[in-house]
C-alpha cells in the first residue's frame, strides 16, 4: 500500500488528492520508492515467520501507469524488480460499473470509469505471468462469502509455501 506517513507518501497523497501535479514518470518512481521504503521491515517480518498482507503492491502501480499514454508494461515493471515476491496475489474482480457505484468513487485521481477499464486490461496482461500465483476472486459477493473464500485460498497457500524461501519479483 502507499504509506502516506513518509515524506514520499505525503507527496503521493497530495498528488492523488489533486493538490499537487507531478510528471507521470516521477509519480511512478515515487510509488515504487514508497514500496522500497518498506522492504527492510517486510523482510524482517517474513524472516520472523509473520505473514505479510499488502493492499495493492507493485502490480497496482504497474497497471495504473501502463494504462496511461506512452507507457509500456516493461518500463513500468523495472523499478520494482527485486522486491519481495508474493506467494499469492489476490485479484478482487469487480466491474468498473460496480466499482463506480461504491462510496467515494471519483474523489481521487484515476477514479474515472474509462481509465479504470484501461487499468483492468493492464492487470489482465500482468496475470499472464505464470511465475506468479494469481487468484481471481469475484468481489461482487457478500462480504461474508468473500471473506470465507479469501480465507480458504490464503490458508491453502500458507500450507503450500511454509518452507519455501523468499523470492524476488520479476527476476
Amino acid at each position: 500500500p502507499t504509506d502516506r506517513t513518509t515524506e514520499i507518501g505525503q507527496l503521493i497523497s497530495s498528488y492523488l488528492g489533486r493538490e499537487k501535479n507531478l510528471e507521470d514518470h516521477t509519480v511512478h518512481l515515487l510509488f515504487s520508492a514508497n514500496r522500497w521504503e518498506h522492504v527492510p521491515m517486510m523482510k524482517e517480518k517474513l524472516h520472523q515467520g509473520v505473514t505479510v498482507v499488502v493492499d495493492r503492491y507493485a502490480f497496482s502501480g504497474v497497471a495504473f501507469t501502463s494504462a496511461k499514454e506512452n507507457f509500456c508494461l516493461d518500463w513500468c515493471k523495472q523499478p520494482d524488480v527485486g522486491l519481495p515476491k508474493p506467494d499469492l496475489i489476490l485479484f478482487l474482480q469487480l466491474s468498473p460499473e460496480e466499482a463506480a457505484e461504491r462510496g467515494n468513487f471519483g474523489h481521487e485521481r484515476y477514479e474515472t470509469s474509462s481509465f479504470q477499464k484501461k487499468v483492468l486490461q493492464s492487470f489482465y496482461c500482468l496475470m499472464e505471468d505464470k511465475t506468479l500465483n494469481w487468484k481471481t476472486v469475484d468481489a461482487s459477493k457478500s462480504i461474508e462469502d468473500l471473506h470465507r473464500e479469501i480465507k480458504s485460498i490464503v490458508e491453502e497457500t500458507m500450507q503450500e509455501v511454509q518452507n519455501k524461501p523468499l523470492g524476488e519479483l520479476w527476476k
